[in-house]
């Protein structure tokens, strides 16, 4: 039994190394007046202009983008990263947001991660 408790968690470990979607490692947010910040840290193994992550947008919980930036270059030195996004206009009375990363090649990553907003 242990054996096959082995081999799948080798099984599973290889397929996580070889997927390429971006892994959302930590969310910051903070309410400044009427707008939020939102800091994303990220890691991705990106490898140049050809494969890196290239963005990450905040939905709300019916999926309506409420935000999105744009990572302009790849990060193949600096990992993981984080990068924020100002200005961010939450409607009022929204208790959770949503994080997705984007990859220039594999697309969206699969889970969104939920954020708390404290009113």
């Amino acid at each position: 039994m242990k054996q096959i408790i082995s081999c799948l968690a080798a099984c599973c470990l290889a397929t996580a190394a070889t997927a390429h979607e971006p892994a959302i490692l930590d969310v910051q947010v903070e309410k400044s007046g009427m707008s939020w910040r939102v800091d994303v840290t990220l890691e991705h193994p990106d490898t140049g202009w050809d494969h890196y992550a290239d963005g990450w947008e905040v939905l709300d919980a019916e999926g309506n983008r409420l935000g999105y930036r744009v990572l302009h270059h790849p990060h193949v030195n600096e990992q993981p990263f984080t990068r924020s996004l100002t200005n961010l206009q939450i409607p009022d009375g929204t208790r959770e947001i949503f994080v997705k990363a984007h990859c220039s090649v594999d697309g969206w990553n699969d889970e969104p991660v939920r954020v708390e907003l404290e009113p």
